[in-house]
């Protein structure tokens, strides 16, 4: 078995107390235990580490926390989170983390988790998209990750006013479009656009991430989060409706990428008018029937084809009610 440099992220009180989980201390790795604290102080130049380990079983504020604060000590190392069950609840995609582990987790658990975060973590520096510190591709400031020995580049969004717990900004400057969190508005220009939530939170996620492409799959876990259980074509459905708002000059700003997913990019936007080949291409991928317009109907779509269109021939007076949810609700 390869021995890992494991760097042990953990509220002060607890740096005496055995690491969490507990089946770490016998798997034979080198553990280094730092408080958050010490973690913001150290040099980075006297810090390396194949993973980091934060434990948030008694401190859930450290979860959302660490991404950024190993991202600025330069430490290029997955990170995984320790939780005990009742932490669970809130574990998300924001925390741009590897993976997260129980505190009760057996040693062959461990060990493989570990594994698979250092092993994922280096073939993705192979391919050029390993950010520092968290998931592969998108760094903790939300900005498309770079290789080599910088830091990755501030992103080409513009911030003001106040940050989420998440370290999310809660306004976002992208081009000729402002969205601000702390009102839940969004304007184009002068023009208020009139959004449901989910329609702005997933205008938000593009805002705050031009110029990367991201898959259905990406998007659904940032924008829907990870308990949401329907398929990815409700991706499709709103990007259509947010394109459909931002109105002509401005709706070619979100890009299809053929079958790998979307792109933002508003400079683009009005140069391109009325697109460049690839700006509403989803009729030509899997959205290529008209997609309904409620969300119950979307998820329909995981049904065999005959039971879909069975429904959609219905009479509009006899179809059932559609579920009512925060997807209809305008903000």
């Amino acid at each position: 078995m390869e021995h890992m440099r494991i760097l042990h992220i953990c509220p002060a009180p607890r740096l005496d107390s055995p690491v969490a989980p507990e089946s770490l201390q016998y798997l034979g790795h080198q553990i280094e235990r730092l408080s958050l604290d010490q973690l913001s102080r150290a040099d980075s130049n006297s810090l390396s580490a194949d993973i980091v380990v934060a434990d948030a079983c008694l401190d859930l504020s450290l979860a959302p926390a660490i991404a950024e604060a190993v991202a600025q000590t330069r430490i290029a190392a997955p990170i995984i989170v320790v939780l005990s069950e009742g932490g669970l609840a809130t574990a998300s995609a924001k925390w741009n983390v590897s993976d997260i582990v129980l505190t009760t987790a057996g040693p062959a658990e461990v060990e493989a988790r570990l594994r698979l975060a250092r092993d994922h973590h280096r073939a993705q520096a192979s391919h050029g998209a390993t950010s520092w510190g968290g998931r592969a591709g998108v760094s903790a400031a939300g900005s498309t990750a770079t290789t080599g020995g910088s830091r990755p580049e501030r992103p080409s969004w513009n911030t003001s006013g106040p940050w989420t717990s998440e370290g999310e900004p809660m306004i976002v400057v992208s081009g000729a479009l402002r969205i601000d969190e702390t009102a839940f508005t969004a304007h184009l220009g002068e023009r208020s656009l009139d959004l449901t939530y989910r329609e702005f939170a997933l205008l938000k996620f593009f805002a705050m991430h031009p110029e990367r492409v991201f898959t259905r799959d990406e998007i659904l876990l940032a924008v829907w989060g990870d308990d949401y259980f329907g398929g990815t074509r409700t991706v499709d459905v709103h990007v259509r409706r947010v394109r459909a708002k931002l109105g002509k000059d401005f709706e070619n700003a979100i890009h299809t990428v053929r079958y790998v997913g979307y792109r933002f990019s508003p400079d683009s936007a009005a140069a391109h008018g009325d697109g460049d080949g690839d700006g509403d291409s989803d009729e030509a991928e899997s959205d290529t029937e008209e997609a309904p317009d409620t969300d119950a109907a979307v998820e329909a779509d995981a049904a065999s084809a005959t039971d879909e269109v069975a429904e959609h021939e219905q009479p509009e007076h006899e179809r059932p009610e559609a579920e009512s949810n925060e997807e209809d609700v305008k903000v």
